[in-house]
């Protein structure tokens, strides 16, 4: 089948990883797969060196022109952003090609335009039950639970030692987490979490990787509460993966998140696992590391510091979660599911 997998995004974050990861499974299956991207951005450059066929636009809109002149050449649209998933229903409604839209946040949508939308894909994939749940109360039909895949590299541990040589972090227990800072992410609770651990001890080192529009405030809340040797904003790194191999704990603190991919990362690189249990983590992290409640500060902190007192706890929760992203998250099964999709929208 021609497939056309659309991500006009210009970040480099886990919905792009993921639209790679897809386009390379869907190709393991002998389908025919076209990349649609903005040029000169990160999507563009790691498809192109992964050898996948690569279609560049200048601007977001131009999707829909694209849309109205070529998509008559595939036989599904596969959207991954909720732009894309609105210009794609006009070729959708002239053609009459499948449109699957695969959606990764749990924020509550809202509006009757965007219930037309949902209503008009074809068929709408949410990578948790949790947004499953979300749609499903929205009034969409038609949704299906077709997760992430988590995708392991060699990692550059010779790098990420040197990093604690040059910092003086050597002999200190490493947390850590990947993400932007963005309010959904919720990082001044994480802040607050840090703090609290520090009241309790002072063997360790919280690193944050990842930029955004919070940074100002996070900053003055690390400030304000005088942790400024404890919790060390690193802004956004290139090949972050290589700092699992130094981590102790990975920390999450959303207040909402579809899944949390970096947490499956989190897993395969056998770190173990200190939640919220916002949206999609709850099914992923609970059983397979510590879960507490949203915006819950002192209860976040107590099971970092449970997790770093423990090393029973610990590789109970990284062989388990090690097991269960390998069986959950490759890009075989997860790209199994869809290519099973796709055969049943071709009949």
């Amino acid at each position: 089948m021609n497939i056309l997998e659309v991500n006009t995004e210009k970040s480099w974050r886990g919905g792009e990883r993921q639209t790679l990861y897809n386009a390379e499974g869907f190709m393991q299956f002998n389908h025919d797969v076209t990349l649609l991207c903005l040029k000169g951005f990160p999507l563009s450059q790691h498809a192109k060196a992964k050898g996948i066929k690569v279609i560049e636009i200048k601007h977001n809109v131009s999707a829909i022109w694209f849309f109205l002149w070529n998509v008559g050449k595939f036989d599904v649209i596969h959207t991954q952003t909720a732009s894309n998933q609105f210009h794609a229903l006009f070729s959708k409604l002239f053609f009459s090609i499948p449109l699957i839209y695969t959606r990764r946040v749990d924020f509550v949508p809202k509006g009757k335009l965007t219930l037309f939308k949902y209503k008009n894909t074809t068929k709408v994939i949410a990578i948790s039950e949790a947004i499953k749940r979300i749609l499903k109360n929205f009034g969409v039909p038609n949704v299906e639970v077709i997760s992430d895949v988590a995708v392991s590299k060699p990692l550059n541990k010779g790098r990420a030692k040197e990093f604690l040589e040059k910092n003086n972090y050597l002999g200190k227990k490493i947390i850590a987490t990947t993400a932007a800072l963005v309010p959904h992410k919720d990082p001044i609770t994480l802040v607050k979490a840090i703090h609290q651990l520090s009241l309790t001890r002072s063997d360790f080192v919280f690193l944050h990787f990842g930029s955004g529009v919070l940074q100002k405030e996070v900053e003055d809340e690390i400030k304000k509460l005088n942790i400024e040797d404890y919790f060390i904003l690193n802004g956004f790194v290139t090949d972050v993966e290589d700092y699992f191999s130094i981590m102790d704990v990975f920390v999450m603190s959303s207040e909402e998140e579809g899944l949390g991919s970096s947490v499956l990362d989190a897993f395969l690189y056998k770190v173990p696992v200190a939640s919220t249990n916002a949206g999609g983590l709850k099914e992923v992290v609970n059983g397979n590391g510590l879960l507490s409640n949203v915006k819950d500060a002192e209860a976040l902190a107590y099971n970092i510091n449970e997790l770093l007192n423990s090393k029973d706890l610990r590789d109970t929760f990284t062989e388990t979660a090690y097991r269960y992203v390998l069986k959950n998250h490759s890009n075989e099964f997860v790209s199994l599911q869809y290519d099973r999709l796709f055969k049943r929208l071709k009949k």
